[in-house]
């Protein structure tokens, strides 16, 4: 099962780096995240751990980060594992398209189709137009 949601959003890819890759800050923005750390450098490997508001604390691993285009995480769950991928490309001067798509795997797919999908859905398009306007606020400064 995927959830993708996209978002082209003014500012600049360095600005948008310093947001996503800062992850103590998540919970300052980022309305999905009550609490975040990440125990190490923004790297492969490097493991970190999140408390959504509306979900149990999750330890995770960064599988990827290719600096200013991609960042990913998996996290193990019963029966199962959440992978996140984040992507992040200048589609015109001044723009950014972000995209967000969450694959979720093992036996338990069909429960969290049905009582996840939409809140997911939710969730990952709040993030990015929060996203968007934390990345606004640091461009101003």
């Amino acid at each position: 099962m995927k959830i993708k949601a996209e978002l082209t959003i003014e500012g600049s890819l360095d600005t948008v780096w310093a947001v996503v890759s800062d992850v103590a800050g998540w919970p300052g923005w980022d309305p999905h995240e009550e609490a975040a750390r990440l125990d190490g450098p923004f790297m492969a490997g490097t493991k970190g751990w999140s408390k959504p508001r509306k979900g149990p604390a999750a330890d995770w691993v960064l599988t990827a980060v290719e600096p200013k285009t991609l960042w990913a995480s998996e996290s193990h769950i019963p029966g199962g594992k959440i992978a996140g991928e984040n992507r992040f490309e200048v589609t015109a001067p001044g723009q950014v398209t972000c995209t967000k798509v969450i694959t979720v795997s093992g036996t338990l797919v069909p429960l969290f189709w049905l009582y996840f999908k939409r809140p997911v859905q939710h969730d990952l398009h709040a993030s990015l137009q929060a996203l968007q306007q934390e990345v606004a606020r640091r461009d101003r400064r």
